[in-house]
């Protein structure tokens, strides 16, 4: 049920000598299937004493009501309505002194125009056009003013005949020049369908807008894949395991490693607790205090671009958000559907270990996992078709993290052709062109699909790139006027962060055409393998496809003084700077706890910094942030030849 908010605005109408004045308000109500439901509703509300007049209107969804505010309330009149069990207020609509919505006034920035007669052209494009009361368009301003009746013309339908013909574009709207625009009576002002990072961050802007929101979330739980089955469980995961890892590797002569007692199904438990209690506190507990914000649990289906089918009804919205997100990508071999497989999103739920997990895959999904139940103890095979793991980085990278991974006991293979799976006893059996391979488990990780798949988005008219991915631009808008997408079912970066962003600037240019645009440069990352992979803006190849001209500068963390004195000095930092500016365009890392750094550089990257500023800038000695000041020395110094006080 919508939550209604208690505070209303009401309207005087001065009456006949002698008798108080009385009030008006006009109220969108939901639940009226024909014009029987609009009497009963005014039989309903005319037994109020102090009720002067009831008009309802079944086609419009919305009744207007005169009483003396002395002798009823409107809110007496609101939960009179409510009451009744069929119908509930959505919201009230403001009124003029006719019963009417009041005018609105707009004003946008447009360009593409290059004199007086483009201004001109633009106006006469809404001559005819019912409820365009003024227009007023200005060349050498670059912006358009124009006053209209919404409930016959929208701020969208203004929007789309000015970009009709591609010549002009409506950048964003000006402030300071009336309402939102607002859905009209049985709509929504905003439907979201998803329920993870994209979607909250939407709902949550969307309420501080004052908006009516229907969220409609199916598949995973409420908070997606972050909360549920992907950032939270894993990292979770991830530490119990390098506790276990750390207990039985001591590099200090005077600290014997040993092995820690260790309880796979307490540890499961203990996660699934945990989740449960960040879903609660993160996304329940938040939207739960967010007003006219209803959640729909059901798969959302197109019937048309402005309407949805969930479970056989049907819901009506002015402007739409598409954040669906992705899930695994299920790669057709033969033989794995009959042998079954895990997910990630099985896999964290299982409390009996498995004995030996066959990978598939070797992206920072499948790393992470790898790594953290191989150090639980589970037999861990990684079988990737590509010639490097993660490789969408440099081989230095990567070679190095294959070191690691093979020293700490994974059985790692690379160029691998699966030709099929089958069952042996309990056993599977993958036989590859490197012979065959036995395991209790397998686990896909072999990249990700959107879920875009079952939504009818035919029906909407939005596009999809050739791996179904909805195409937005950075405004997060589809081709598609009034629908918006954000999020891993789009074709950004697919970051839970970057979802969350994308999903407020979705509902900003939706609503109140600001203009606000979604910036990934210096977009920093990190795959929580041990040691961490991190970086943030470009790397070699990136810079060498953007013709821009490159030099690095590598330094080993066995000259990080930090590093020394950890006796940890597995990993090094690599700088990529342009070579005719100093300026830093990008960094790589592998370390432990290398995460850490990956923000420090692309704030660097945000703000212009040059190498040389980053070299002369204080670093905290001691600290793994040292390690970025000495690699930048090292574009011009040998820092292995300095003293540990170097600047």
């Amino acid at each position: 049920m919508v939550k209604l908010r208690n505070i209303f605005s009401a309207k005087s109408t001065k009456t006949s000598e002698g008798q108080n004045d009385l009030s008006e308000v006009v109220l969108e109500i939901e639940g009226m299937t024909c014009d029987h439901c609009a009497t009963g509703i005014e039989k309903k509300v005319g037994q109020l004493a102090g009720t002067a007049s009831q008009k309802v209107n079944y086609p419009e969804g919305k009744g207007i009501f005169s009483y003396d505010p002395e002798k009823v309330s409107k809110k007496e009149i609101v939960d009179t309505i409510n009451g009744m069990g069929n119908y509930s207020v959505k919201k009230e609509v403001p009124a003029s002194s006719n019963g009417q919505k009041t005018e609105e006034e707009v004003t946008f920035s447009i360009s593409g125009m290059t004199c007086d007669h483009c201004a001109t052209s633009i106006e006469k494009r809404f001559e005819g056009h019912e409820g365009m009361v003024s227009k007023s368009v200005s060349y050498p301003d670059e912006k358009g003013t124009f006053t209209f009746n919404p409930d016959k013309i929208s701020r969208q339908e203004i929007i789309e005949t000015i970009n009709k013909g591609g010549n002009y574009k409506v950048q964003k709207e000006i402030e300071g020049n009336g309402n939102l625009e607002r859905a009209a009576p049985g709509q929504y002002d905003l439907i979201i369908i998803g329920g993870g990072s994209a979607a909250f961050s939407a709902s949550t802007t969307a309420a501080d807008l004052g908006l009516s929101v229907l969220m409609v979330n199916a598949g995973l739980d409420i908070g997606g894949t972050c909360v549920n089955v992907g950032c939270v469980p894993s990292k979770h995961l991830i530490r119990a395991a390098e506790q276990i890892h750390r207990a039985q590797h001591s590099p200090f002569n005077g600290v014997s490693g040993i092995n820690p007692s260790f309880d796979f199904k307490k540890t499961i438990q203990q996660k699934k607790a945990l989740v449960a209690a960040l879903q609660k506190k993160k996304y329940l507990d938040v939207v739960g205090d967010l007003e006219n914000i209803t959640i729909l649990e059901g798969w959302a289906k197109f019937v048309d671009a402005h309407t949805i089918e969930v479970d056989g009804k049907q819901y009506k919205g002015m402007k739409f958000l598409l954040a669906t997100g992705a899930t695994t990508k299920i790669p057709d071999m033969p033989g794995l559907e009959d042998v079954g497989y895990l997910t990630n999103e099985t896999l964290f739920d299982l409390e009996e270990q498995p004995k030996h997990l066959i990978v598939l895959g070797a992206g920072y999904i499948a790393l992470e996992i790898a790594q953290a139940y191989h150090r639980f103890g589970t037999k861990v095979t990684i079988l990737h078709r590509s010639e490097r793991l993660l490789r969408t980085q440099a081989a230095d990278i990567t070679d190095d993290l294959t070191a690691h991974f093979i020293d700490e006991g994974i059985d790692v293979h690379t160029n691998v052709s699966i030709q099929k799976f089958e069952k042996n006893g309990d056993a599977i059996v993958a036989h590859t062109n490197e012979g065959t391979f036995e395991a209790s488990h397998v686990l896909v990780a072999t990249g990700t699909r959107p879920n875009t798949n079952g939504l009818a988005i035919e029906n909407a008219g939005v596009q999809l790139n050739k791996t179904g991915h909805i195409l937005v631009n950075n405004k997060q808008e589809t081709n598609v006027g009034h629908i918006y997408a954000a999020g891993d079912c789009t074709d950004t970066p697919a970051f839970v962060y970057t979802a969350a962003k994308e999903g407020k600037v979705a509902v900003l240019n939706a609503f109140k055409s600001t203009g606000d645009t979604v910036d990934y440069t210096g977009l920093p990352w990190v795959v929580f393998t041990d040691p961490q992979i991190a970086g943030a803006g470009m790397d070699e190849k990136e810079a060498e496809e953007a013709g821009i001209p490159y030099e690095t500068s590598v330094m080993p963390l066995t000259e990080v003084p930090r590093a020394q004195a950890a006796l940890d000095t597995r990993g090094f930092i690599k700088l990529i700077r342009n070579s005719e500016t100093d300026k830093l365009i990008g960094g790589r890392i592998i370390a432990p706890e290398g995460g850490e750094l990956a923000m420090q550089i692309s704030l660097a990257i945000k703000a212009g910094m040059t190498i040389q500023e980053l070299a002369d800038a204080f670093h905290p000695y001691l600290t793994l942030s040292e390690g970025v000041k000495l690699a930048a020395i090292t574009f011009n110094k040998d820092v292995s030849e300095l003293s540990c006080c170097a600047s």
